[in-house]
């Protein structure tokens, strides 16, 4: 049963330390004696449904497996079964609580039914699969592979619409919020601006280019490979983490880098941001330690403590609990103030 509705909370950066101060992370876990914890059963991507009322894990060991937030013991969630080989990405569709879909690196994407626990659909032959990205209107979603491949493909059809081959790997993708363009972070630490369906680039330079030079206007904020992207709610700020170990926020209006957040210690993963879009947090795959930083002013608020590195995190899209991997497991802080 999904949480009742509470009235949401909006919190300055004064107010942030002193509400998560007091609170204690809880942690989802199964039996990982067989698995050696975070060894091998190492979870590689969360998200929420679009309510916040279940949370998905995806991990290196082929578990997959959806969990009811106010019910941590492994017995209240949802083993899914039938990849081959590990997760690399998981996302619900963000009209549909119950539907999620998944993406291993054997090249097969599968959706899922959480109700029923059923495999409703699967598209396969999609290569080193390792990023994909719902459109906002759940009608279609774009896969990507460590071979520069990018697939459109449907949740209702089991072969590939379209495939649109990439000069360089593409990483963790974001769609803009109507939808009509994607945000691509690529493995020479640009970020390409695409439309969609199209897959064609939205803009070029306003200068001359030596001859055989492309004028597509890119995004360049990482002397290393762009990891992932992420989307403010309100659409304001287009962040992007790489292996430089540096998240950049672009404004999405005049495409200008506007600050940088360089407290973190090793490649940036994963990035999100509050559900007001106020603040805004990066994981990475070296150190303990999640730094919480205010997304207009770029201003270090909170480090949320961690046995060990990140590699995956998102925030709840109602209310300010954050979800995050560390040694292996799922934890999630937030959830006993809304107990309060």
């Amino acid at each position: 049963m999904a949480p009742p509705v509470r009235a949401r909370q909006i919190l300055s950066k004064e107010r942030f330390v002193s509400y998560f101060a007091p609170l204690r992370s809880q942690t989802y876990t199964e039996n990982t004696q067989s698995r050696g914890g975070g060894g091998a059963g190492s979870i590689r991507s969360i998200a929420w449904n679009p309510l916040g009322s279940l949370i998905a894990t995806g991990s290196s060991d082929r578990t997959l497996r959806v969990w009811n937030p106010e019910k941590p013991n492994v017995r209240f969630s949802t083993d899914l079964k039938g990849h081959a080989a590990g997760i690399e990405k998981v996302a619900f569709n963000p009209v549909k609580d119950a539907e999620l879909c998944s993406v291993s690196s054997d090249g097969v994407v599968k959706f899922w039914d959480v109700r029923t626990k059923a495999c409703v659909n699967e598209v396969r032959d999609l290569g080193n699969a390792n990023t994909l990205a719902w459109a906002p209107d759940g009608t279609s979603l774009l896969v990507g592979n460590r071979n520069g491949g990018l697939f459109r493909i449907s949740p209702t059809e089991s072969t590939i619409l379209s495939s649109h081959p990439q000069p360089v790997e593409t990483n963790q993708m974001v769609f803009c919020w109507s939808g009509n363009k994607v945000f691509l972070p690529t493995k020479e630490g640009n970020i390409r601006i695409l439309s969609y369906p199209e897959l064609e680039p939205m803009m070029r330079v306003n200068h001359a280019v030596k001859h055989g030079e492309s004028d597509e206007f890119i995004l360049k904020g990482h002397t290393a490979p762009c990891l992932t992207t992420e989307l403010s709610p309100n659409g304001r700020y287009l962040a992007t983490g790489g292996g430089d170990a540096i998240i950049s926020q672009f404004d999405t209006q005049d495409w200008i880098c506007q600050r940088t957040n360089t407290r973190i210690v090793g490649p940036v993963k994963s990035i999100s941001f509050t559900f007001d879009g106020r603040f805004v947090i990066g994981g990475c795959e070296d150190g303990p330690g999640l730094d919480v930083t205010q997304t207009e002013t770029g201003e270090h608020v909170h480090t949320f403590k961690t046995a060990g590195p990140c590699h995956a995190l998102a925030w709840a899209p109602t209310r300010y609990c954050l979800a995050y991997s560390d040694v292996g497991v799922l934890r999630i802080i937030g959830l006993d103030a809304d107990r309060k």
